[in-house]
C-alpha cells in the first residue's frame, strides 16, 4: 500500500511541476514575445486568458468520463496533448497559431487536478488526505517558485522558442512514465470492496446542489487571484517596479515559494485535526473563508504599496493565503463528494472557478494598456476574492454537512 501511496504521489508532484512550468512559460518570456511579435498588453492577456478559457471548457467531458475510464489514461493522454502543444509553440509565427496552441494546451492541462484529487481520494486515508492534496498543489508554486529564474535563464541562454520545445519534450517523458508507473487502486490487490462505478447522471445531480454553486463560485475568486499573479507577476515587476529581466525572475520566485508553505501549512493542520476528531468539513470551510479574507487583503494592500519590498512581501502574503485556501477547496471537495464522483466534483468545481479566472489575465492587459498601472486590476482582484469568501460562507453546505448523496 505505501509503495503504491509513494508512486502516485511522486509522479503527481512531478506532473504538476512541468505542468505549471508549461503554464508559467508565457509569463517568464511575456516581453520578449510580446517585442518579437509586435504584441500589446490587451493581445497578451487574450494569449493568456485563451489557455484558461479551454483549461475551463475541458473540464466539461470529463465530468462523469474520468470517473469511469480512471485516471491512468486520462491523465496521461492530457500530458501527452499538452506537451505537444508546448514543442509545436516553439515554432509559432502569428498570433492565430498560437492562440491555437495556447488552446490546445490548456485542453490537455485540464485533467491534472481533477485526477489528482481522484488518486489522493482512493489512495490515501482521511487523516492522511491532507497533507497529500498539499504536496500534490505545493507542485503548482513549486513549479512557478522555480519558473522565474530557471526559465529566464533558459531564455537568456537558447532563447524562448527553445525553451518552450525544451519544456514540452519533458512533459512528453512524463507521459510515459505516468502510464508505465501508475496504477488506479481498482486495478490493484488494494480494490475496496464497496467501490461503486461513476453514475452517468452524476453532474446533473451535482449542478442541482446550493452546496455545488458556492464551490464552484467561491472556488472562482481563488483561481481568479492565483491566474493573476500566475501570468502579470513578471509583467508587474518588470513594468510597475522596473526590475530588469533577469532579476524578475528570481524576485517573482519568493512570494510562489510562500504559496507553497500556505499549502502545506493547510493540509498538516487539517490532517492533525482530523486524527485529533474534528468535523473536516467544518475545518475546511474555516480555512478557505479565512485564507481568502487575508489574501484579498493583502492584495489591496500591493494595489497601494509605495515600494518594491512592500509590494513583494503583499504578494507573498496573498499567495500564502490563498493557496492556504485552495488546499483546503480540494480537501472540501474529498470531505463532501461521495468516492464515484470525486473526480466529477473537482472537473465541474474546477470548469466554474476559470470560467471566472479567465477574466484575470486579458482584463488586467485591458486595463494596465489604458492606466498604465496594476493599481486597478489588483483592487478589482481583492474585491473578487472577497466574493468568492462570501459564496463559500453562504452557499456551501452549513458546517457538518455533506451533499445530498441521495441524488448521487
Amino acid at each position: 500500500m505505501s509503495h503504491h501511496r509513494a508512486i502516485t504521489l511522486s509522479l503527481l508532484f512531478l506532473a504538476g511541476v512541468i505542468n505549471f512550468l508549461d503554464r508559467s512559460s508565457l509569463s517568464i518570456a511575456n516581453g520578449t514575445i510580446r517585442s518579437e511579435m509586435h504584441l500589446n498588453a490587451t493581445e497578451m492577456g487574450l494569449l493568456l486568458s485563451a489557455f484558461s478559457l479551454a483549461y475551463g471548457f475541458a473540464q466539461l467531458p470529463l465530468i462523469g468520463l474520468l470517473d469511469r475510464a480512471g485516471t491512468r489514461i486520462i491523465l496521461g493522454a492530457g500530458l501527452a496533448i499538452w506537451s505537444t502543444a508546448q514543442v509545436l509553440t516553439g515554432f509559432v509565427r502569428g498570433l492565430p497559431a498560437f492562440l491555437a496552441l495556447r488552446v490546445l494546451l490548456g485542453a490537455g492541462e485540464a485533467p491534472f487536478y481533477p485526477s489528482g484529487v481522484r488518486s489522493v481520494r482512493e489512495w490515501f486515508p482521511v487523516e492522511g488526505r491532507g497533507r497529500a492534496t498539499a504536496v500534490m498543489s505545493m507542485s503548482q508554486t513549486i513549479g512557478l517558485a522555480i519558473a522565474p529564474p530557471v526559465l529566464t535563464w533558459l531564455m537568456l541562454r537558447i532563447g524562448w522558442r527553445a525553451m518552450f520545445i525544451t519544456l514540452g519534450a519533458a512533459g512528453l517523458l512524463m507521459a510515459l512514465a505516468w502510464v508505465a508507473l501508475h496504477r488506479p487502486r481498482s486495478a490493484t490487490g488494494f480494490r475496496e470492496e464497496n467501490e461503486s462505478a461513476a453514475h452517468e447522471g452524476a453532474w446533473k445531480a451535482l449542478i442541482r446542489q446550493r452546496t455545488v454553486w458556492g464551490m464552484m463560485l467561491g472556488f472562482g475568486g481563488i483561481n481568479y487571484t492565483n491566474w493573476l499573479y500566475t501570468t502579470w507577476l513578471p509583467g508587474y515587476l518588470q513594468n510597475e517596479r522596473h526590475l530588469s529581466l533577469a532579476r524578475s525572475g528570481w524576485v517573482a520566485a519568493f512570494p510562489f515559494l510562500a504559496g507553497a508553505a500556505g499549502m502545506f501549512s493547510s493540509g498538516t493542520l487539517a490532517d492533525r485535526l482530523a486524527r485529533a476528531g474534528a468535523r473536516l468539513t467544518t475545518v475546511h470551510r474555516c480555512n478557505i473563508v479565512a485564507g481568502m479574507v487575508v489574501s484579498a487583503g493583502s492584495t489591496l494592500a500591493v494595489a497601494h504599496s509605495s515600494s518594491t519590498f512592500g509590494a513583494v512581501s503583499g504578494i507573498s502574503l496573498a499567495l500564502f493565503f490563498i493557496h492556504y485556501a485552495g488546499t483546503s477547496g480540494w480537501g472540501y471537495v474529498q470531505t463532501v463528494s461521495p468516492s464515484h464522483c470525486v473526480a466529477s466534483l473537482s472537473a465541474l468545481q474546477n470548469f466554474a472557478s476559470f470560467m471566472i479566472a479567465s477574466a484575470a489575465p486579458v482584463l488586467t492587459g485591458w486595463i494596465l494598456d489604458r492606466t498604465h498601472s496594476f493599481s486597478l486590476s489588483l483592487s478589482l482582484c481583492s474585491i473578487i476574492t472577497l466574493l468568492g469568501a462570501l459564496s463559500y460562507a453562504t452557499l456551501a453546505a452549513p458546517d457538518g454537512m455533506r451533499l445530498d448523496r441521495s441524488k448521487l
